[in-house]
C-alpha cells in the first residue's frame, strides 16, 4: 500500500510546485503580476480620492470640481475592472495548465509503475488520486494565484496609503495583522491534517465503490446489497465528520479577524476625532485612513479563506507527490538495448523468485522451451505456474538466475523491444469500453481494417462479430461484459493474432469456458500457436495433450517433464491429476 511518508512542510511544498510546474509559465505569470499590481494600486487610489472628496464636501468649492473627481473616480474602477479581468484570466491559464501537466504526469507514472504496484494498491485509491486529489489541487492552486497574490498587492499598497496619511495611527492599525497572521497558520496546520484524513477516506470510498461493481455480480447473488450499503455508509459518516470538522475550524477565522478588526476601528475611530479636534488632522485624512484600513480587511480576510484552501490543496499534493516519487523497480538497465535476435528459445536457468510477501514462488527452476514449440506447465494451485508467465515480460524481476530469449538475458534488453516480442492471453480477458475493432486494434495500433478482420477470421471470431447489430462497431462494455466468455476469449486471440510475436503466453485461457465455447477457443488456439514460442499454463489437461513437452511444477520446482504419453506412463503427479479430472 502507498504509505503517506514523513509530511513535507508547506513551503517545501509550494517550492516544488513553483520550481516544477510555474516556472515554464513564467513569462505569464509576471504579465498577470503586472496586471494584478495595477488593479490593486487602483484600490489605494481610490483611498486616497476618499480623502479629495470629504475635503471637497467640508469646503464646498463647487460642482465643476466635484464633477472633475467624479470622473477620476470612474476611471478608477474602469481601469481596476479591466487590469483585473486580465490577471484572472492571465492566472486561470497558469493555474489550470499547472494542475493539468500534474494529473498527465500522475497518469504517466502509473502506466510506468510496477505490476506489483498496482496489485499493492487499489485501483480505486489511485482513480481517486488522479482525479479526486488533483481536483482539491486545481481549486487550491487558482486560488493561490488568484486571491493571495493579489490579497497581498492590495494589502501592501493600502498598507502605503496609511503610512502616507498618518504613520501613527498606522502603528496602531497593523498590530491587527501579526496576530491574524499567527492565528491563521496555527489554524491552517489542524487544516492540513483534517484535509489529509478527508483525502485519505475518500480514496478509500472510491477503492470500496470501486470493487462493489466490480464484483456486483456476486454481491447480488449473495444478497449483500446491505452490507455493501452499510459499508459505504460508513465511509461516507466518517467523510462527513471530517468536512465538518474542517468547516468548523475554517470558519472559526472569518469571527476572529472581525472582532480584532472592530477592536482597531473603535480606537482609530476615537483616537482620530481627538486628533481632528485638536487639529493635529483633517476629516478627509482620517476617511481616508479608516477607508484604507477597512479595505485592507478585505483581501487579509481573503487571505484568510486562501489559507484554508491552500492547506486542503497542499495535503493533495503531498499524496500527490508520493504517488509521483515511487520510482519503479522494473527499468531498463542502463546499456539495453534492443531486441534484435532470429532465435526466441525461451530459457529459465536456476531460477529463484519470491513475491514481496516473502513467499517464495520459484525454487531453482530450469526450463527451455525451443523456438517454435509448446510447452505447457501444470501443477497445483500455487505451484509457481502464473508467476513463469509474469516473469518472462519482466513484470517482476527474479532475484537469482536467468530467464534467456536467443540466448539473451531479458535484462540486458529494453522492455519495450522485449514485450514487442510477445503476445499474451490469458483467463483475464482486459477488453476495453470500446468498439470490437478498437480491442482488436489493440494488439498493433496501427493495423488496417482488413488485418483487424483477418485476424478475426484467424480466431474464429469474425462470424459472431458479423451477426452482432454493429458488427466490428459494436461497443463490448466494460470488460467485455456485453459478450459471453467464448466471445471474450476468441476478441483476445484475435488480438494476440494481430500483434503476429514469435513469443505466445498463454495463462489458463480456456479455463473459465464451457465445453462447447472451449472447443471453438481451443480450434483458435491452435491456429495461433503454429510457429511461435508457446508457453501454456492448463488447468484443464485434456487441453494440452499435444502439447511438444508438458512440465508438472510442484511448489516452485519441476517435479516431472515429458511429453503427455511418457508422463502417464510414468505414473506420477501428472498421471493423478489426469485421472482426477477424468473421473
Amino acid at each position: 500500500m502507498l504509505q503517506r511518508g514523513k509530511t513535507h512542510n508547506s513551503w517545501a511544498l509550494l517550492k516544488r510546485l513553483i520550481t516544477s510546474y510555474l516556472r515554464p509559465h513564467k513569462n505569464i505569470f509576471i504579465a498577470a503580476m503586472g496586471f494584478m499590481a495595477v488593479a490593486a494600486s487602483m484600490r489605494a487610489a481610490f483611498a486616497n480620492m476618499l480623502q479629495m472628496i470629504t475635503d471637497a464636501l467640508v469646503k464646498l468649492p463647487g460642482q465643476a470640481h466635484m464633477i472633475k473627481l467624479a470622473g477620476i473616480v470612474i476611471g478608477i474602477f474602469l481601469v481596476r475592472g479591466i487590469m483585473a479581468w486580465l490577471h484572472t484570466v492571465f492566472l486561470n491559464r497558469v493555474g489550470q495548465r499547472i494542475v493539468a501537466t500534474v494529473q498527465q504526469e500522475m497518469c504517466g507514472h502509473l502506466l510506468r509503475s510496477d505490476l506489483a504496484f498496482f496489485h499493492d494498491n487499489p485501483s480505486g485509491s489511485l482513480v481517486s488520486r488522479v482525479t479526486n486529489d488533483v481536483g482539491i489541487m486545481r481549486q487550491a492552486v487558482n486560488e493561490c494565484l488568484l486571491n493571495s497574490f493579489r490579497g497581498g498587492l492590495e494589502l501592501i499598497s493600502l498598507i502605503g496609503v496609511m503610512i502616507y496619511q498618518d504613520w501613527q495611527l498606522s502603528l496602531i492599525a497593523v498590530l491587527v495583522f501579526p496576530v491574524t497572521a499567527l492565528y491563521v497558520g496555527r489554524m491552517g496546520k489542524r487544516i492540513r491534517k483534517v484535509a489529509s484524513n478527508t483525502q485519505n477516506v475518500t480514496g478509500n470510498l472510491a477503492a470500496r465503490l470501486n470493487q462493489t461493481f466490480q464484483g456486483i455480480r456476486h454481491v447480488k447473488a449473495y444478497g449483500n446489497e446491505g452490507l455493501e450499503i452499510a459499508r459505504v455508509g460508513d465511509i461516507t459518516e466518517n467523510i462527513y465528520k471530517l468536512s465538518l470538522k474542517s468547516v468548523g475550524i475554517g470558519a472559526a477565522t472569518g469571527p476572529v479577524m472581525e472582532i480584532l478588526s472592530s477592536i482597531v476601528v473603535a480606537g482609530l475611530m476615537n483616537y482620530g476625532y481627538w486628533q481632528v479636534e485638536h487639529h493635529l488632522n483633517t476629516p478627509g485624512n482620517l476617511v481616508a485612513f479608516i477607508t484604507a484600513f477597512l479595505l485592507a480587511y478585505d483581501p487579509m480576510k481573503r487571505m484568510g479563506r486562501v489559507n484554508t484552501q491552500l492547506q486542503s490543496g497542499l495535503a493533495a499534493a503531498e499524496r500527490v507527490f508520493t504517488l509521483l516519487d515511487v520510482e519503479p523497480g522494473i527499468v531498463d538497465a542502463p546499456q539495453a538495448r534492443r531486441m534484435d535476435t532470429a532465435d526466441y528459445t525461451v530459457a529459465l536457468d536456476d531460477v529463484v523468485f519470491a513475491y514481496a510477501d516473502g513467499t517464495r514462488a520459484l525454487d531453482h527452476l530450469s526450463i527451455a522451451v525451443p523456438q517454435g514449440k509448446t510447452v505447457a506447465i501444470v501443477g497445483a494451485s500455487g505451484a509457481g505456474k502464473s508467476t513463469i508467465i509474469n516473469l518472462i515480460p519482466r513484470f517482476y524481476d527474479i532475484a537469482s538466475g536467468r530467464i534467456t530469449i536467443g540466448g539473451v538475458d531479458v535484462r540486458d534488453v529494453t522492455l519495450a523491444s522485449l514485450r514487442s516480442k510477445i503476445a499474451l492471453v490469458s483467463q483475464e480477458t482486459a477488453l476495453f469500453d470500446d468498439t470490437i475493432r478498437a480491442n482488436i486494434a489493440y494488439g498493433r495500433l496501427d493495423a488496417t481494417l482488413q488485418e483487424i478482420e483477418q485476424a478475426a477470421q484467424a480466431a474464429f471470431a469474425d462470424g459472431f462479430i458479423r451477426t452482432l447489430p454493429q458488427g466490428y462497431d459494436t461497443q463490448v462494455g466494460e470488460s467485455g461484459v456485453k459478450l459471453s466468455g467464448g466471445q471474450r476469449q476468441r476478441i483476445a486471440i484475435a488480438r494476440a493474432m494481430l500483434r503476429n510475436a514469435p513469443i505466445l503466453l498463454l495463462d489458463e485461457a480456456t479455463s473459465a469456458l464451457d465445453n462447447e465455447s472451449e472447443r471453438a477457443v481451443q480450434d483458435a488456439l491452435k491456429r495461433l500457436q503454429i510457429g511461435r514460442t508457446t508457453i501454456v499454463v492448463a488447468h484443464r489437461l485434456s487441453t494440452i495433450v499435444d502439447a511438444d513437452m508438458i512440465v508438472v511444477l510442484d511448489q516452485g520446482r519441476v517435479a516431472e517433464q515429458g511429453t503427455h504419453g511418457e508422463l502417464l506412463a510414468r505414473g506420477g503427479i501428472y498421471a493423478r491429476l489426469y485421472g482426477m479430472q477424468r473421473e
